[in-house]
């Protein structure tokens, strides 16, 4: 078990973040495939300093009648039908992308997940389409709060949009690799650890002051 235990299940009272990035058919939730998505579960050491954990990922089977427009796998670059592409239904996905983090949640003493996005309002409202439509008892994310980077970046650094956001705060960013759901969410999750991090070396100055 972490020895973080007592500072991690008090930093975001008591939620554990966790970086989420899906591929999609399209915008509507309800209507519109999900076809890929990654998690990165954010850790913290003895120091409070965060970190990114492994990524779990999937890609996904688009649930019957799903619409998938073409424009959107022109910008993912994603073949649903790709005999190689070892999909999971949704059920099964979830499942997938959920064990490590309630692990997580166990070994920290955190109560709930919370869901890290760049633009995080889209990516929780394919999660919980898709945990609706799968009935799904047992999902580790609050329903409704989440961590946004894009609101978080332009406070940090003046950008909102993912790429100038990764690369103000000075990691690299591969324009070839954007658009799948485990570099976007590995990126999101560095951004968000890096603005973490520097907001306690900010209030631990102050307060040194």
């Amino acid at each position: 078990m972490p020895d973080t235990v007592p500072k991690y299940a008090e930093r975001f009272r008591g939620f554990l973040p966790v970086a989420v990035d899906v591929e999609t058919g399209g915008f509507d939730c309800e209507k519109d495939a999900l076809l890929e998505i990654a998690a990165v579960v954010i850790d913290m050491d003895a120091h409070g300093v965060v970190r990114p954990a492994p990524t779990v990922s999937t890609h996904v089977e688009p649930f019957p009648g799903a619409n998938i427009d073409p424009r959107a796998l022109e910008i993912t670059g994603i073949d649903p039908t790709h005999p190689f592409r070892g999909a999971l239904p949704e059920r099964e996905a979830l499942d997938l992308i959920f064990r490590p983090i309630r692990k997580a949640l166990r070994e920290y003493g955190c109560q709930r997940a919370i869901l890290v996005g760049h633009n995080a309002a889209f990516d929780l409202s394919f999660l919980n389409a898709a945990i609706r439509r799968t009935a799904h008892k047992r999902s580790p994310f609050h329903l409704f709060s989440c961590f946004d980077t894009a609101t978080l970046g332009g406070l940090a650094y003046g950008q909102t949009v993912l790429s100038r956001a990764v690369q103000a705060a000075g990691f690299d960013w591969n324009a070839s690799e954007a658009h799948s759901a485990v570099y976007d969410a590995e990126r999101t999750a560095l951004l968000f650890c890096d603005i973490v991090n520097r907001w306690k070396r900010m209030s631990e100055a102050t307060a040194g002051a």
